[in-house]
């Protein structure tokens, strides 16, 4: 469990990391370096999943190397899969990262989201459905390290 006080929305408390896997913690499905660290030490504070249609698949290989749980979305519907899943997690909290289009309703449902413009980009609707944007995932996950970055 994570808690953070944010000024004008009070505190907020994080039991689940939803992970976007393509753009956001892989480019062309190999994990990006320092990821993995990261991953690594957050799982001892939330429930660290990998939400992905595995385009590329490589989505097991990827969960496994970071030890968190794959849940493969429908390539067609994914947005309305993770949507789900993050909306099912209510009250409990869920920060949410990820780049692409199927992750704009994820985004909607969590209680935190953040949209990572790597180097495949981040779709606009995503960037309008985050409460923070980072220049890449490393910052993300950074920011739930040091929380108290999210304060400032």
């Amino acid at each position: 469990m994570m808690r953070v006080t944010i000024p004008g929305r009070g505190e907020l408390v994080f039991n689940h990391l939803f992970l976007d896997m393509n753009g956001t913690l892989t480019l062309d499905g190999q994990l990006l370096p320092g990821v993995k660290e990261r991953i690594e030490q957050l799982k001892s504070q939330l429930e660290v999943v990998l939400l992905t249609a595995d385009t590329f698949g490589t989505g097991a290989r990827v969960a496994e190397e970071l030890g968190i749980t794959l849940q493969k979305v429908s390539p067609e519907k994914g947005g309305k899969d993770k949507a789900r899943l993050t909306a099912s997690l209510r009250p409990e909290g869920v920060v949410a990262i990820g780049n692409g289009f199927n992750d704009c309703e994820m985004m909607e449902q969590a209680l935190l989201s953040i949209a990572v413009i790597g180097p495949e980009g981040c779709c606009g609707s995503t960037l309008q459905h985050a409460d923070i944007v980072v220049n890449n995932i490393l910052d993300g996950l950074d920011l739930l390290l040091n929380p108290l970055r999210l304060v400032a």
